[in-house]
């Protein structure tokens, strides 16, 4: 399956890398691809190290195991540069992109062994200004769409907007934050 796009997400536990793996899912099925979105765990419990899945297809996918070579991986929380090997069987073709404030460059020492391009984007900052809270999963999903490509950036706001009014259908005033973050981190991802 030469045009299927895998990605992992690196987070902790309630910062939203499998609710962002899950809407990533989500939105490429409204565009007709085929899609998986998956999460791993370990201790379950809230700042602990998880690990969430993407495959993105327009063929069936038949591989139901984890992802160990993924074209991107995206990093929700950058403490876990120093715990985990974020970069591990990760292609140089794809990216590692990174919620940070610092610039791409600041990473290469601490991911000596990836040879691919790396891109920050700060979303904490995005969400503390949008949200009010520091929920840094819709940035960051802005941020893999904006680098991987895996949708036009319209479809991917289109769908955002028809996910976000079903799942906020009771609490409408975060739908129009959400928004603004998501289209935030389209302009503001660096690298």
């Amino acid at each position: 399956m030469s045009n299927m796009l895998e990605i992992r997400w690196h987070g902790r536990g309630g910062q939203g890398a499998k609710t962002a793996s899950l809407l990533l899912a989500e939105a490429a099925f409204d565009t007709g691809k085929y899609i998986q979105g998956f999460p791993e765990y370990g201790p379950e419990r809230m700042g602990a190290p998880i690990t969430a899945y993407n495959r993105i297809s327009d063929d069936v996918i038949t591989i139901h195991s984890n992802i160990y070579e993924p074209d991107y991986v995206v990093v929700v929380d950058e403490t876990l540069i120093d715990v985990v090997d974020v970069a591990a069987g990760a292609k140089d073709t794809g990216a590692i992109i990174i919620n940070s404030e610092k610039e791409p460059t600041d990473f290469a020492d601490k991911i000596p062994n990836y040879k691919g391009k790396i891109y920050t984007i700060d979303a904490k900052k995005i969400s503390l200004e949008t949200l009010g809270r520091y929920f840094p999963n819709t940035p960051m999903l802005g941020a893999v769409v904006k680098i991987s490509g895996v949708m036009p950036e319209d479809t991917f706001v289109e769908a955002m907007e028809k996910s976000f009014n079903h799942k906020f259908k009771t609490k409408p005033t975060v739908i129009a934050p959400n928004m603004e973050a998501v289209k935030r981190a389209l302009k503001e991802v660096k690298g």
